[in-house]
């Protein structure tokens, strides 16, 4: 389902998720950047403030984590079939920064369930 809809449509859905249910981001401030290749390209971040949680098209902040990876990849990521892990092993994932927020990223985003949003 997430192939049909743009990047900056799964951005949407991310943030409007996260708003929803506040509760995984609670007490993390930290920003991450994604770094996205392809023919539905862009750099977005995603800022997390102690339970709230945005996303900003381009580089604003200083980013804490950055994360390189195609636009087929990225939806894969988010549909959880492609685990990131698996996706850094293979070269299809790039992080920049600190791993441990790399993988604490996708800890909070399976606690969304966002295979399930769709």
């Amino acid at each position: 389902m997430l192939e049909r809809m743009s990047v900056r449509e799964v951005w949407q859905m991310i943030e409007g998720v996260m708003k929803d249910n506040p509760e995984p981001i609670r007490g993390l401030n930290v920003i991450y950047q994604y770094e996205i290749t392809g023919e539905d390209s862009g750099t977005f971040q995603l800022v997390m403030d102690n339970g709230s949680a945005r996303v900003i098209e381009g580089a604003m902040e200083s980013a804490d984590c950055t994360l390189r990876l195609s636009d087929k990849n990225f939806k894969k990521m988010i549909e959880n079939k492609l685990n990131g892990t698996a996706a850094f092993m293979t070269g299809k994932l790039r992080v920049q920064g600190s791993m441990g927020l790399a993988l604490k990223l996708e800890t909070i985003l399976n606690e969304y369930n966002l295979s399930e949003t769709v």
